[in-house]
Protein backbone atom coordinates (compact mmCIF):
# COMPACT_ATOMS: atom_id res chain seq x y z
CA UNK A 1 0.00 0.00 0.00
CA UNK A 2 1.40 3.45 -0.94
CA UNK A 3 2.42 6.02 1.55
CA UNK A 4 -0.20 8.82 1.07
CA UNK A 5 0.28 11.95 2.89
CA UNK A 6 -2.54 11.47 5.42
CA UNK A 7 -1.12 7.90 6.36
CA UNK A 8 2.59 9.40 6.87
CA UNK A 9 0.97 12.49 8.91
CA UNK A 10 -1.27 9.96 11.16
CA UNK A 11 2.49 7.77 11.51
CA UNK A 12 4.56 10.88 12.56
CA UNK A 13 1.66 11.65 15.06
CA UNK A 14 1.58 8.32 16.51
CA UNK A 15 5.49 8.26 17.28
CA UNK A 16 3.72 10.20 20.57
CA UNK A 17 1.82 7.25 20.89
CA UNK A 18 4.78 5.05 21.60
CA UNK A 19 5.09 3.61 25.10
CA UNK A 20 8.50 4.10 26.98
CA UNK A 21 10.22 1.17 27.96
CA UNK A 22 13.76 -0.79 28.20
CA UNK A 23 14.42 -0.27 24.59
CA UNK A 24 15.15 3.56 25.15
CA UNK A 25 18.68 4.21 26.83
CA UNK A 26 19.08 7.06 29.03
CA UNK A 27 15.38 7.62 29.90
CA UNK A 28 14.04 7.81 33.32
CA UNK A 29 13.07 4.63 34.38
CA UNK A 30 9.66 6.01 36.10
CA UNK A 31 8.49 6.79 32.85
CA UNK A 32 8.23 3.54 32.20
CA UNK A 33 4.62 3.11 30.62
CA UNK A 34 4.48 6.59 30.01
CA UNK A 35 3.48 7.44 25.67
CA UNK A 36 6.27 9.19 24.15
CA UNK A 37 3.95 12.16 24.35
CA UNK A 38 2.89 12.03 27.87
CA UNK A 39 6.99 11.93 29.01
CA UNK A 40 7.26 15.34 26.41
CA UNK A 41 4.63 17.33 28.29
CA UNK A 42 6.11 16.50 31.34
CA UNK A 43 9.20 18.57 30.65
CA UNK A 44 11.44 17.08 32.68
CA UNK A 45 14.76 18.63 33.05
CA UNK A 46 17.72 16.74 31.82
CA UNK A 47 19.78 16.69 34.88
CA UNK A 48 16.92 16.41 37.56
CA UNK A 49 14.48 15.13 35.82
CA UNK A 50 15.38 11.24 36.57
CA UNK A 51 17.26 11.00 33.25
CA UNK A 52 20.37 7.84 33.42
CA UNK A 53 23.77 8.01 31.94
CA UNK A 54 24.41 8.31 29.11
CA UNK A 55 22.53 10.33 27.29
CA UNK A 56 22.39 11.64 24.29
CA UNK A 57 20.55 15.22 24.13
CA UNK A 58 19.97 17.12 20.80
CA UNK A 59 19.83 21.31 21.30
CA UNK A 60 16.40 22.15 20.15
CA UNK A 61 18.10 26.21 19.74
CA UNK A 62 20.79 24.52 17.51
CA UNK A 63 18.39 22.47 15.52
CA UNK A 64 15.94 24.91 14.17
CA UNK A 65 19.13 27.51 13.64
CA UNK A 66 20.99 24.93 11.76
CA UNK A 67 17.38 24.01 9.80
CA UNK A 68 16.67 27.74 8.71
CA UNK A 69 20.15 28.23 7.79
CA UNK A 70 20.26 25.78 5.27
CA UNK A 71 16.98 26.58 3.54
CA UNK A 72 18.21 29.90 3.49
CA UNK A 73 21.19 29.16 1.88
CA UNK A 74 19.75 26.80 -0.58
CA UNK A 75 17.12 29.83 -1.76
CA UNK A 76 20.09 32.28 -2.10
CA UNK A 77 22.04 30.05 -4.17
CA UNK A 78 19.03 29.07 -6.45
CA UNK A 79 19.30 25.12 -5.43
CA UNK A 80 16.37 22.70 -4.74
CA UNK A 81 17.28 20.92 -1.46
CA UNK A 82 16.95 17.16 -0.94
CA UNK A 83 19.07 16.87 1.91
CA UNK A 84 20.67 12.86 2.87
CA UNK A 85 18.33 11.54 5.18
CA UNK A 86 20.56 7.94 6.03
CA UNK A 87 22.50 10.92 8.36
CA UNK A 88 19.59 10.76 10.65
CA UNK A 89 16.90 8.20 9.83
CA UNK A 90 14.74 10.17 11.64
CA UNK A 91 10.95 10.73 10.18
CA UNK A 92 10.22 13.98 12.40
CA UNK A 93 13.78 15.23 11.01
CA UNK A 94 12.81 14.58 7.57
CA UNK A 95 9.40 16.57 7.90
CA UNK A 96 10.78 19.21 9.67
CA UNK A 97 13.40 19.41 6.45
CA UNK A 98 10.44 19.66 4.01
CA UNK A 99 8.69 22.06 6.20
CA UNK A 100 11.71 23.96 5.88
CA UNK A 101 11.67 24.37 2.12
CA UNK A 102 13.07 20.62 1.11
CA UNK A 103 11.98 19.27 -2.42
CA UNK A 104 12.33 15.57 -0.60
CA UNK A 105 14.56 13.33 0.94
CA UNK A 106 17.68 11.78 -0.22
CA UNK A 107 18.81 8.35 1.23
CA UNK A 108 21.42 5.40 0.37
CA UNK A 109 19.42 2.31 0.16
CA UNK A 110 15.88 0.50 -0.22
CA UNK A 111 15.33 -0.10 3.63
CA UNK A 112 15.95 3.63 4.13
CA UNK A 113 13.41 4.57 1.26
CA UNK A 114 10.64 1.94 2.83
CA UNK A 115 11.03 4.14 6.03
CA UNK A 116 10.65 7.48 4.17
CA UNK A 117 7.79 6.43 2.56
CA UNK A 118 5.79 4.91 5.59
CA UNK A 119 5.85 8.25 7.44
CA UNK A 120 4.94 9.90 3.81
CA UNK A 121 7.58 11.14 2.25
CA UNK A 122 6.47 11.94 -1.40
CA UNK A 123 9.90 12.41 -2.68
CA UNK A 124 12.88 10.08 -2.77
CA UNK A 125 16.58 10.56 -4.46
CA UNK A 126 18.02 7.43 -3.88
CA UNK A 127 21.84 8.01 -4.15
CA UNK A 128 23.14 4.66 -5.12
CA UNK A 129 22.31 1.79 -7.63
CA UNK A 130 19.53 -0.49 -7.29
CA UNK A 131 19.80 -4.02 -8.50
CA UNK A 132 18.22 -6.05 -6.19
CA UNK A 133 15.21 -7.15 -7.61
CA UNK A 134 12.76 -7.29 -4.79
CA UNK A 135 13.62 -3.61 -3.85
CA UNK A 136 13.24 -3.13 -6.95
CA UNK A 137 9.66 -4.71 -7.65
CA UNK A 138 8.81 -3.13 -4.44
CA UNK A 139 9.52 0.91 -5.26
CA UNK A 140 7.59 -0.36 -9.16
CA UNK A 141 4.40 -0.79 -6.35
CA UNK A 142 4.64 2.07 -4.49
CA UNK A 143 4.93 4.48 -8.06
CA UNK A 144 2.28 2.24 -9.31
CA UNK A 145 -0.03 2.85 -7.00
CA UNK A 146 0.75 6.66 -5.64
CA UNK A 147 1.02 8.81 -8.98
CA UNK A 148 2.19 12.02 -6.80
CA UNK A 149 5.31 9.56 -6.00
CA UNK A 150 8.28 10.82 -7.34
CA UNK A 151 11.61 8.38 -7.09
CA UNK A 152 15.46 9.09 -8.59
CA UNK A 153 18.05 6.20 -8.61
CA UNK A 154 21.52 6.28 -9.77
CA UNK A 155 22.52 4.02 -12.53
CA UNK A 156 26.07 3.30 -13.53
CA UNK A 157 26.90 0.14 -15.60
CA UNK A 158 24.83 -1.33 -18.43
CA UNK A 159 24.52 -5.03 -16.73
CA UNK A 160 22.95 -2.72 -14.06
CA UNK A 161 20.34 -1.35 -16.27
CA UNK A 162 19.94 -5.36 -17.48
CA UNK A 163 18.75 -6.47 -14.07
CA UNK A 164 16.98 -3.44 -13.63
CA UNK A 165 14.70 -3.99 -16.58
CA UNK A 166 14.17 -7.46 -16.02
CA UNK A 167 13.35 -6.75 -12.48
CA UNK A 168 10.55 -4.15 -14.17
CA UNK A 169 8.92 -5.73 -16.62
CA UNK A 170 5.31 -5.28 -16.27
CA UNK A 171 5.53 -1.90 -14.31
CA UNK A 172 2.72 0.53 -15.16
CA UNK A 173 5.26 3.35 -14.59
CA UNK A 174 9.14 3.24 -15.56
CA UNK A 175 11.65 4.12 -12.23
CA UNK A 176 13.60 7.47 -12.91
CA UNK A 177 17.28 7.31 -13.11
CA UNK A 178 20.75 9.46 -13.57
CA UNK A 179 23.79 8.48 -14.43
CA UNK A 180 26.28 8.52 -11.73
CA UNK A 181 29.82 10.28 -12.70
CA UNK A 182 32.25 8.48 -10.94
CA UNK A 183 34.84 11.35 -9.08
CA UNK A 184 37.73 10.21 -10.60
CA UNK A 185 40.05 6.93 -10.80
CA UNK A 186 39.68 5.28 -7.35
CA UNK A 187 36.78 6.64 -6.12
CA UNK A 188 33.52 4.93 -4.72
CA UNK A 189 30.53 3.89 -7.53
CA UNK A 190 29.71 5.36 -10.83
CA UNK A 191 30.86 5.59 -14.38
CA UNK A 192 34.59 6.41 -15.18
CA UNK A 193 34.22 8.18 -18.75
CA UNK A 194 31.94 10.06 -20.91
CA UNK A 195 32.27 7.56 -23.68
CA UNK A 196 31.00 4.87 -20.84
CA UNK A 197 28.54 7.80 -19.88
CA UNK A 198 27.02 7.21 -22.66
CA UNK A 199 26.91 3.60 -23.38
CA UNK A 200 24.68 3.36 -20.08
CA UNK A 201 22.72 6.02 -21.38
CA UNK A 202 22.21 4.27 -24.58
CA UNK A 203 20.84 1.32 -22.76
CA UNK A 204 18.27 2.95 -20.84
CA UNK A 205 17.01 4.35 -23.71
CA UNK A 206 16.61 0.67 -25.15
CA UNK A 207 14.02 -0.16 -22.19
CA UNK A 208 10.56 0.73 -20.86
CA UNK A 209 11.17 0.26 -17.76
CA UNK A 210 13.50 3.01 -17.15
CA UNK A 211 13.62 6.72 -17.47
CA UNK A 212 16.92 8.73 -17.89
CA UNK A 213 16.51 12.00 -16.39
CA UNK A 214 19.48 13.63 -15.67
CA UNK A 215 23.04 13.13 -14.14
CA UNK A 216 24.58 13.03 -10.77
CA UNK A 217 27.40 12.21 -8.45
CA UNK A 218 29.05 12.80 -5.19
CA UNK A 219 32.27 15.14 -4.68
CA UNK A 220 33.28 14.28 -1.98
CA UNK A 221 34.52 11.47 -3.11
CA UNK A 222 37.33 13.14 -5.16
CA UNK A 223 40.78 11.60 -4.67
CA UNK A 224 42.91 13.98 -2.91
CA UNK A 225 40.17 17.04 -2.80
CA UNK A 226 40.16 20.15 -3.07
CA UNK A 227 38.92 23.06 -4.49
CA UNK A 228 40.50 22.87 -7.70
CA UNK A 229 39.85 19.34 -8.38
CA UNK A 230 36.26 19.37 -7.03
CA UNK A 231 35.01 22.04 -9.24
CA UNK A 232 36.98 20.23 -11.88
CA UNK A 233 34.94 17.14 -11.40
CA UNK A 234 31.54 19.18 -10.70
CA UNK A 235 32.35 20.84 -14.28
CA UNK A 236 32.83 17.43 -16.19
CA UNK A 237 29.26 16.42 -14.15
CA UNK A 238 28.13 19.93 -15.92
CA UNK A 239 29.31 18.79 -19.15
CA UNK A 240 27.71 15.50 -19.47
CA UNK A 241 24.12 17.07 -18.60
CA UNK A 242 24.94 19.91 -21.38
CA UNK A 243 26.12 16.70 -24.00
CA UNK A 244 23.44 14.16 -23.13
CA UNK A 245 20.66 17.22 -23.17
CA UNK A 246 22.43 18.22 -27.28
CA UNK A 247 22.22 14.45 -27.82
CA UNK A 248 18.44 14.42 -27.32
CA UNK A 249 18.53 12.16 -24.20
CA UNK A 250 16.20 14.14 -22.03
CA UNK A 251 13.10 15.13 -25.03
CA UNK A 252 9.73 14.05 -23.14
CA UNK A 253 10.79 15.39 -19.86
CA UNK A 254 9.53 18.01 -17.78
CA UNK A 255 13.03 19.30 -16.02
CA UNK A 256 16.86 18.00 -15.97
CA UNK A 257 18.39 16.88 -12.79
CA UNK A 258 21.84 17.91 -12.08
CA UNK A 259 22.18 16.39 -8.45
CA UNK A 260 25.54 16.65 -6.15
CA UNK A 261 26.38 17.66 -3.06
CA UNK A 262 27.86 16.35 0.27
CA UNK A 263 28.39 18.18 3.63
CA UNK A 264 32.50 18.98 2.52
CA UNK A 265 32.06 21.36 -0.71
CA UNK A 266 28.48 22.35 -1.14
CA UNK A 267 29.93 25.82 -1.59
CA UNK A 268 31.70 24.48 -4.87
CA UNK A 269 28.30 22.47 -5.94
CA UNK A 270 26.68 26.16 -5.54
CA UNK A 271 29.18 28.13 -7.49
CA UNK A 272 29.51 25.55 -10.48
CA UNK A 273 25.76 25.06 -10.70
CA UNK A 274 25.44 29.04 -10.66
CA UNK A 275 26.68 28.27 -14.27
CA UNK A 276 25.08 25.31 -15.92
CA UNK A 277 23.95 27.71 -19.07
CA UNK A 278 20.53 27.25 -20.49
CA UNK A 279 19.49 23.80 -21.42
CA UNK A 280 16.29 22.62 -23.72
CA UNK A 281 14.33 22.41 -20.13
CA UNK A 282 14.50 23.78 -16.78
CA UNK A 283 17.17 22.32 -14.63
CA UNK A 284 16.45 20.79 -11.15
CA UNK A 285 19.87 21.77 -9.29
CA UNK A 286 19.59 19.17 -6.59
CA UNK A 287 21.80 19.52 -3.67
CA UNK A 288 21.73 16.77 -1.30
CA UNK A 289 23.82 17.71 2.11
CA UNK A 290 22.19 15.94 4.94
CA UNK A 291 25.16 16.14 8.04
CA UNK A 292 24.51 19.86 8.41
CA UNK A 293 21.09 19.16 10.78
CA UNK A 294 23.22 18.30 13.72
CA UNK A 295 26.44 19.38 12.71
CA UNK A 296 29.03 18.16 14.86
CA UNK A 297 32.21 18.87 17.05
CA UNK A 298 34.58 17.50 15.01
CA UNK A 299 35.14 16.37 11.33
CA UNK A 300 31.87 18.61 9.99
CA UNK A 301 32.75 21.53 12.24
CA UNK A 302 36.37 21.16 10.48
CA UNK A 303 35.21 20.88 6.59
CA UNK A 304 32.29 23.08 6.66
CA UNK A 305 32.29 25.37 3.44
CA UNK A 306 30.94 27.97 5.95
CA UNK A 307 34.28 28.32 7.36
CA UNK A 308 35.63 29.16 3.78
CA UNK A 309 32.74 31.51 3.19
CA UNK A 310 31.81 32.87 7.15
CA UNK A 311 29.67 35.69 5.41
CA UNK A 312 27.43 33.10 4.17
CA UNK A 313 26.67 32.19 8.30
CA UNK A 314 28.06 29.27 10.55
CA UNK A 315 26.14 26.04 11.04
CA UNK A 316 25.82 24.79 15.19
CA UNK A 317 26.72 21.29 16.62
CA UNK A 318 23.45 20.16 18.15
CA UNK A 319 24.43 17.05 19.84
CA UNK A 320 26.11 16.85 23.50
CA UNK A 321 26.73 13.11 25.19
CA UNK A 322 26.39 12.99 28.90
CA UNK A 323 28.53 10.41 30.89
CA UNK A 324 28.61 9.92 34.62
CA UNK A 325 31.86 9.76 36.29
CA UNK A 326 32.01 6.48 37.78
CA UNK A 327 35.88 6.00 38.87
CA UNK A 328 39.13 7.79 39.48
CA UNK A 329 41.58 5.77 40.45
CA UNK A 330 44.51 7.94 39.67
CA UNK A 331 45.19 11.97 39.79
CA UNK A 332 45.86 11.98 36.01
CA UNK A 333 42.81 8.95 35.32
CA UNK A 334 39.06 8.74 35.29
CA UNK A 335 36.49 7.00 33.42
CA UNK A 336 33.16 7.95 32.69
CA UNK A 337 30.17 5.32 31.73
CA UNK A 338 29.57 6.04 27.97
CA UNK A 339 32.14 4.08 25.15
CA UNK A 340 31.66 2.69 21.42
CA UNK A 341 27.92 1.99 22.16
CA UNK A 342 27.21 5.51 22.57
CA UNK A 343 29.38 7.81 21.47
CA UNK A 344 30.65 7.79 17.57
CA UNK A 345 34.18 7.22 17.03
CA UNK A 346 34.71 5.96 14.01
CA UNK A 347 36.59 9.93 12.46
CA UNK A 348 37.44 11.73 16.19
CA UNK A 349 37.48 11.00 19.76
CA UNK A 350 34.32 12.62 21.56
CA UNK A 351 35.24 16.44 22.87
CA UNK A 352 34.88 17.20 26.50
CA UNK A 353 32.98 20.90 26.83
CA UNK A 354 31.51 21.22 29.98
CA UNK A 355 31.30 19.41 33.66
CA UNK A 356 28.13 19.13 35.60
CA UNK A 357 27.88 18.60 39.54
CA UNK A 358 25.62 19.75 42.26
CA UNK A 359 26.98 22.88 42.39
CA UNK A 360 26.38 23.54 38.81
CA UNK A 361 28.25 23.60 35.07
CA UNK A 362 32.06 24.66 35.11
CA UNK A 363 34.56 24.68 32.73
CA UNK A 364 36.50 21.50 31.23
CA UNK A 365 39.92 22.83 30.69
CA UNK A 366 42.43 20.54 31.10
CA UNK A 367 40.08 17.43 30.59
CA UNK A 368 40.26 15.38 27.15
CA UNK A 369 38.54 11.88 26.09
CA UNK A 370 41.79 9.61 25.12
CA UNK A 371 39.64 5.98 23.84
CA UNK A 372 37.11 4.66 24.13
CA UNK A 373 36.10 1.27 25.36
CA UNK A 374 32.72 -0.48 25.12
CA UNK A 375 31.00 1.39 27.77
CA UNK A 376 33.84 2.99 29.29
CA UNK A 377 35.46 6.72 28.00
CA UNK A 378 38.94 7.41 29.38
CA UNK A 379 39.44 10.12 30.71
CA UNK A 380 42.88 12.29 31.01
CA UNK A 381 42.98 15.36 33.32
CA UNK A 382 45.62 17.87 33.94
CA UNK A 383 47.57 18.31 37.18
CA UNK A 384 44.69 20.15 39.40
CA UNK A 385 41.67 19.53 37.61
CA UNK A 386 38.71 19.02 39.84
CA UNK A 387 36.79 16.09 38.52
CA UNK A 388 35.08 13.63 41.13
CA UNK A 389 33.15 10.44 40.87
CA UNK A 390 29.31 11.23 40.20
CA UNK A 391 29.70 14.31 38.30
CA UNK A 392 28.21 14.75 34.94
CA UNK A 393 30.71 14.94 31.90
CA UNK A 394 29.16 16.57 28.43
CA UNK A 395 30.81 15.71 25.52
CA UNK A 396 30.54 17.04 21.86
CA UNK A 397 30.63 14.33 19.21
CA UNK A 398 32.10 13.69 15.51
CA UNK A 399 29.93 12.27 12.51
CA UNK A 400 26.81 12.79 12.54
CA UNK A 401 25.79 9.87 10.57
CA UNK A 402 27.08 7.51 13.45
CA UNK A 403 25.83 9.39 16.62
CA UNK A 404 22.43 9.11 15.31
CA UNK A 405 22.07 5.37 15.11
CA UNK A 406 23.36 4.56 18.56
CA UNK A 407 19.97 6.01 19.87
CA UNK A 408 16.66 4.91 19.28
CA UNK A 409 15.09 7.78 21.24
CA UNK A 410 16.89 11.12 21.76
CA UNK A 411 15.59 13.74 23.78
CA UNK A 412 15.62 17.39 22.53
CA UNK A 413 16.57 19.84 25.61
CA UNK A 414 16.50 23.41 25.52
CA UNK A 415 19.36 25.85 26.66
CA UNK A 416 17.86 25.41 30.17
CA UNK A 417 17.63 21.83 30.51
CA UNK A 418 13.98 21.05 29.83
CA UNK A 419 13.63 18.08 27.60
CA UNK A 420 10.59 19.52 25.21
CA UNK A 421 10.75 16.54 22.29
CA UNK A 422 12.22 13.04 21.73
CA UNK A 423 13.19 12.19 18.11
CA UNK A 424 13.02 8.63 16.31
CA UNK A 425 15.45 6.94 14.67
CA UNK A 426 14.91 4.01 12.02
CA UNK A 427 18.30 2.18 11.34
Amino acid sequence: MAADSGTGAERLAALADERVDHRFKGLPPDADGLTVGELAAQRRNLFSGGFTTPVLALSAERLDHNLRLMETYSVRHGLTFAPHGKTSMAPQLFQRQIEHGAWGITLAVPHQVRVARAFGVQRVFLANEVVDAAALKWVSSQLDTDPGFRFVCYVDSVHGVELMDSALRGAARPVDVVVELAAGEGARTGVRTEAECAAVADAVAGVDTLRLVGVAGYEGEVPDADSERVRGWLRRLVALAVDFDKDGRFDGLEEIVVSAGGSAWFDAVADVFAGIPELSLPVLKLLRSGAYVSHDDGHYRKITPFNRVPEEGALQPAFRLWAQVVSRPSAEQAFANAGKRDAAYDLDLPEVQVLRSDTGERSADGVAVTGLSDQHAWIRTDEGVELRVGDWVGMGLSHPCTSFDKWELIPVVEQDGTVVDYIRTYF
